[in-house]
């Protein structure tokens, strides 16, 4: 049984060797700070949902035609000419910002946009937003929903997209520390709010440099974990193990998710902040493969920002959805997609526990 959970531009990661703001930090992962950077992430992970609104206003004059043209996601995609992963997380931010509502299956501007979003209202305000379509990633975030492929990372000529771009050392490295230093945060409060009594061993698939994993073997000593990475990710991560002194507790398996089986002999998988990066297909392939080799009795647990089941919010990850749209081949998934997933993977007692920062837990049970 599903439980709801909800109540109520990119800087350049390539850095000089002698600028060490991507260096790891030893995090703390017992204690959480006092203060609380929830607006902090969200300015970060909304930098591109403005130039989507521009793009959707400028470009395909979105509201004024749903205004004439009520539609569902297959019809806005044919009639506009987009792709589905990239219209659905339009649209899933406009109905977080109030500005298209969803009866019966198809779209309608609401009344905010009927006044200043939709021609020829007198207080129509796409003159002043359309002035500026020549932004360079307003231009990008078009050919994203027209094609449906991510740019490359932060827009950058000279950049691979992300997934490719995670094969450079360089990068990865520079990634991987940019996510460390959220994880710091996001970590701790995980391992705080999930119970694994009653469980031995982790294995964190993708876990970059293990801050998940580490965090939850640290607060719950009887656990041990290994992560799985593919190089040169792997490397990141034994020299973040070691530098947390807990290579005694965890260990790193080289491979790729994708291409290779999971390794046997874990009653614990945990996915945190890795399915948001690949599109429904991919994540299925994944979900498939976990209950696959997770131990009988074992839990899958999936730690992410994570959209309501009606997909109108929260804000921020709609907001951060965007973000995932434009640079990799995922998005932000609701709690009842994810459900619905995992309950076609094979899982039982589907549960999501809410923790920080609008991310929240979503966990499932292999019984047999």
């Amino acid at each position: 049984m599903w439980l709801g959970c909800y109540t109520g531009g990119s800087r350049d990661l390539k850095k000089k060797k002698s600028d060490n703001r991507y260096t790891m930090i030893l995090e703390n992962l017992i204690e959480v700070p006092s203060t609380d950077p929830s607006n902090l992430i969200r300015l970060r992970d909304s930098v591109y949902s403005a130039d989507l609104f521009i793009a959707a206003v400028s470009n395909l004059n979105l509201f004024s035609w749903l205004d004439k043209n009520p539609a569902d996601l297959q019809e806005v995609c044919s009639s506009l000419q987009i792709e589905e992963r990239p219209a659905d997380v339009m649209l899933t931010l406009f109905k977080s910002l109030d500005l298209i509502e969803e009866k019966e299956g198809l779209y309608y501007p609401t009344e905010l946009s009927k006044d200043h979003l939709v021609e020829p209202s007198p207080w129509f305000l796409g003159p002043y937003i359309s002035s500026l379509e020549e932004r360079p990633t307003c231009e990008e975030m078009l050919k994203v929903l027209k094609t449906g492929k991510p740019a490359n990372w932060g827009a950058k000529k000279d950049e691979k997209e992300w997934s490719l771009a995670m094969e450079d050392d360089k990068f990865a490295e520079a990634f991987t520390a940019g996510m460390d230093s959220r994880g710091a945060y996001l970590a701790p409060v995980l391992a705080k709010t999930i119970d694994l009594s009653g469980y031995s061993r982790l294995l964190d698939i993708a876990g970059a440099s293990g801050i998940y994993s580490s965090a939850i073997v640290s607060q719950q000593p009887h656990l041990s974990a290994s992560v799985l990475e593919k190089p040169p990710v792997d490397r990141i991560a034994k020299r973040s193990i070691n530098k947390r002194k807990m290579s005694d507790k965890i260990g790193v398996i080289s491979g790729d998710m994708f291409k290779d089986e999971f390794p046997g002999g874990f009653d614990l998988h945990l996915f945190s902040n890795v399915l948001h990066d690949w599109d429904i297909n991919e994540v299925k392939t994944l979900l498939e493969k976990s209950y696959r080799r997770l131990n009988p009795g074992g839990r899958i647990m999936i730690h992410d920002a994570h959209l309501n089941a009606e997909k109108n919010g929260p804000l921020p990850v709609a907001e951060y959805s965007v973000l995932l749209m434009f640079s990799t081949e995922g998005r932000c998934y609701s709690i009842s997609e994810m459900a619905e997933m995992l309950d076609e993977t094979g899982f039982s007692e589907i549960d999501c526990i809410p923790t920080v920062a609008d991310r929240s837990v979503i966990t499932g049970k292999k019984l047999v």
